[in-house]
């Protein structure tokens, strides 16, 4: 089956938009005469400068984050004009100059920041958000980060969003030592907002016959508007990135007041828009995850959840396990007892690629030991940690032992022996292929080697986490991507059988943890790339502008009646003060032409009149 791709790589700001796709064409399974063409319109809202200072009318909005450095507009070497700012007196690298954004910015909406900057000496200057959420955790976001030789700097196209309930929003500047930091021409702007294709395909109706289609997202990522219409339209599947972890959710200061030595206290806080976006829209949800090395405060493990306590024995550590475990399951069952936990990620990486252990030691010592083997002193941890995820969790969720690298030899053995070992003991149900891979490895033959090895332990798998890297920012290299994707997907279908989940890890390129290899299927701009049309080719595509028979054309807010309420509906989705679902896009699309555009309100603005 053929299929044409049209792009424009000439001008773009970020890697993330070096694909944009203009236009697709395919033959329908059932028709090789029929052809499905979708065009892509880049439809987006303008900029505004939303604060703006370059230290020339002597105001001075920032402060000192470290309540010790000085503060003040200097006139000599600025970069623009004749005044810059000057942070001196810097006791320790994260001391530097912060602003309060709560009484200038809005939650839930994404900004671009920019200023030019300049070290007393050679330094990294990094630019960061600071967060306090619901819960009290403070949330520490790396927005932008450049080198000065004691010369100033450009930084700028920073890219933050504050998130919803959360309080003492501030951006600051640091650097790696005392170094004075001077500041010129800051600027914050709202970032162009952009929307989604309505009119092509949606992915968990193209897979509805396979398995589940889902992705994964952070409070931050979510909180745009178009990455919630993104997920809403192709996604059935959602893991919060970050906010089920242990470190997000375990309360210290609550399990410190409790007095407790073997109750750790949980605060789900952290996940609450996630959750209610999920509860919301009737999106299931895979849990990530209960038992991790990663991500988990060494506090956890010692003695008073002291930092500075000992590693606490074997037989208080499983009393933590378990009633952490019986914490977050019931804290989810209370607060969210509607919502399909259909998945959780009971342990996670806990196999090195040779397929031994971890070396046992803390986070603070090196991120790539595990706290749990330094107590268990192997890896013993895991079927108890299976033991009581089984006990806790509720009806119908299935757990899942998840890891990386999962297709190396030796590690995929060891997960294998493992599996078959609580699958003996019926503790686990499937094993979480993360799948992070790369246009050159693995290739897609030992990828399905490795599939074919944990389809035979007669379990269920997920895909957990896929994404495909590409260093090649080409044409041809975004078409060698959409390959991969399209062979790796094809193995997935081939034992769809035993396959019950694909989940992509994040929604657009440049909020991946990957960003730099631009390795998801949708662009910055929320366009589709040539690899999420390599997954669709072959497989019957639903018509995207047919709309359900219920509703007759320019019934927007579907009360089955044309009136003033449906032209008002899309005049605001024409000054971008609405969204359109995809059903009522279809609705909107007057003149069927695949865009819905001022022609189609003057159609519908000329039948209302006549009726």
């Amino acid at each position: 089956m053929n299929k044409i791709y049209k792009k424009i790589f000439a001008g773009f700001m970020s890697p993330a938009l070096l694909c944009s796709v203009l236009s697709v064409s395919y033959a329908s399974n059932q028709n090789s005469e029929s052809t499905s063409f979708f065009t892509v319109d880049a439809e987006e809202s303008s900029s505004s400068v939303v604060y703006s200072t370059g230290f020339e009318d002597g105001k001075n909005d920032f402060t000192g984050r470290g309540g010790v450095e000085v503060l003040k507009i200097v006139n000599n070497d600025s970069f623009s004009g004749t005044s810059c700012l000057e942070c001196s007196n810097r006791e320790k690298g994260w001391h530097g100059p912060w602003i309060s954004l709560d009484n200038i910015l809005e939650p839930g909406v994404e900004y671009i920041v920019s200023a030019k900057a300049k070290a007393q000496w050679y330094n990294n200057i990094s630019l960061k958000l600071d967060y306090t959420d619901s819960s009290g955790n403070r949330h520490y976001i790396d927005v932008l980060s450049a080198v000065s030789e004691g010369n100033w700097i450009d930084m700028s196209n920073g890219k933050f969003i504050i998130p919803k309930n959360v309080t003492n929003a501030y951006l600051y500047f640091e650097c790696n030592d005392t170094a004075n930091i001077y500041l010129d021409d800051f600027e914050i702007k709202t970032a162009p907002v952009h929307e989604i294709q309505q009119n092509i395909p949606s992915l968990k109706d193209i897979y509805s016959s396979y398995f589940k289609i889902g992705g994964a997202v952070t409070t931050s990522e979510l909180a745009p508007k178009s990455a919630q219409d993104l997920i809403k339209k192709h996604y059935n599947s959602l893991t919060p990135g970050n906010e089920l972890k242990p470190e997000s959710i375990l309360d210290h200061a609550a399990t410190i007041a409790s007095g407790s030595e073997t109750n750790p206290i949980v605060d789900i806080s952290s996940a609450k828009e996630i959750l209610d976006f999920c509860r919301d829209n009737n999106i299931s949800v895979r849990g990530h995850v209960l038992v991790w090395h990663s991500q988990t405060p060494d506090w956890f493990f010692k003695e008073g959840f002291s930092d500075s306590g000992n590693w606490v024995s074997k037989e208080i550590m499983l009393q933590r396990m378990e009633n952490y475990i019986k914490n977050v399951f019931a804290a989810l069952e209370t607060e969210y007892p509607t919502v399909d936990f259909y998945a959780w990620d009971v342990v996670n990486e806990a196999w090195l690629d040779n397929g031994s252990p971890r070396t046992g030691g803390g986070q603070s010592e090196n991120p790539n030991y595990s706290a749990w083997v330094k107590i268990f002193g192997d890896n013993s941890f895991i079927e108890p940690a299976f033991e009581f995820a089984r006990k806790y969790a509720p009806d119908g969720c299935k757990l899942y032992y998840n890891d990386f690298n999962e297709y190396m030899p030796d590690k995929t053995t060891a997960i294998v022996n493992m599996a078959n070992e609580l699958k003996e003991k019926d503790l686990i149900d499937g094993i979480g292929m993360q799948s992070h891979l790369d246009v050159d490895f693995p290739s897609a033959s030992a990828y399905k080697k490795a599939l074919k090895a944990f389809v035979d332990t007669g379990l269920d798998i997920q895909v957990t986490e896929l994404d495909i890297t590409t260093t090649d920012l080409t044409e041809s290299g975004f078409k060698k991507q959409a390959q991969i994707y399209n062979e790796i997907m094809d193995a997935c279908e081939e034992y769809a059988d035993s396959i019950s989940a694909v989940v992509f890890w994040g929604t657009t390129d440049d909020k991946s943890w990957r960003a730099n290899k631009c390795p998801l299927l949708f662009n910055e701009d929320f366009s589709a790339k040539p690899a999420y049309y390599s997954i669709i080719e072959g497989h019957e595509i639903p018509n995207p502008t047919t709309p359900s028979p219920e509703y007759r054309k320019g019934d927007i807010d579907k009360d089955n009646l044309l009136t003033i309420s449906d032209l008002v509906l899309l005049q605001k989705y024409l000054l971008k003060m609405y969204s359109l679902d995809e059903l009522q896009y279809s609705l909107a699309d007057m003149n069927s032409d695949n865009k819905v555009n001022v022609f189609d309100w003057i159609i519908l603005k000329r039948i209302i009149i006549d009726l």
